[in-house]
């Protein structure tokens, strides 16, 4: 007999190995996944950043004036006052009230940034109105505020908008863009 002991390793030993080795391996595959859906949330917030500018450059390019453009007091109006109280669009003097018969992909057009307040679409949408592929999952929505206390002085609270554009995507993605419309003379639409 040989009184020194065998090296090796218990079958205790390699189950204690093999369970921590699986925990191993296991935390390792959550991380994985943890970070294979954390790397889409940048190309989900991409675009959810590209419809909000999409949606505000829309709107921006609208003009701002006291009466509904369709009025013919539009390019001869000082004020609110000197918009056609007949005109049934808005009764005559551009507000934030919703916009009548008009919308964004119809027959009859949003013609004026207010025309946008409190718009919204689930699921993006071209100005014609037809779904765009791909962005389904996504939502819109527009507010538009006077800007009065944004600006100095200098720009009277009436004379400009804050306009908000929400987009909400999927995996929770949350975007709010904000921008401004100034009336830059009062006759010009």
């Amino acid at each position: 007999m040989s009184s020194s002991r065998e090296r090796g390793l218990s079958l205790i030993e390699v189950v204690v190995f093999i369970v921590v080795l699986g925990l191993g391996i296991a935390g390792m595959a959550v991380l994985y996944n943890q970070l294979t859906l954390a790397s889409v949330d940048p190309l989900v917030r991409k675009q959810a950043v590209a419809i909000a500018n999409s949606l505000m450059e829309e709107i921006q390019l609208q003009p701002f004036t006291f009466c509904d453009p369709d009025d013919t007091a539009v390019t001869t109006a000082n004020s609110t006052a000197d918009c056609d109280p007949l005109k049934i669009e808005n009764m005559g003097a551009e507000t934030f009230s919703p916009p009548g018969t008009e919308t964004r992909s119809g027959s009859a057009r949003f013609d004026n940034v207010n025309d946008y307040n409190a718009f919204s679409m689930a699921g993006i949408q071209d100005v014609t109105g037809n779904p765009i592929s791909g962005l389904t999952g996504y939502s819109a929505r527009v507010d538009i505020f006077t800007a009065g206390g944004d600006f100095p002085a200098a720009v009277p609270a009436v004379e400009a908008l804050r306009i908000r554009v929400t987009v909400d995507g999927p995996t929770n993605v949350h975007v709010v863009l904000n921008g401004y419309r100034l009336r830059y003379a009062p006759k010009s639409p």
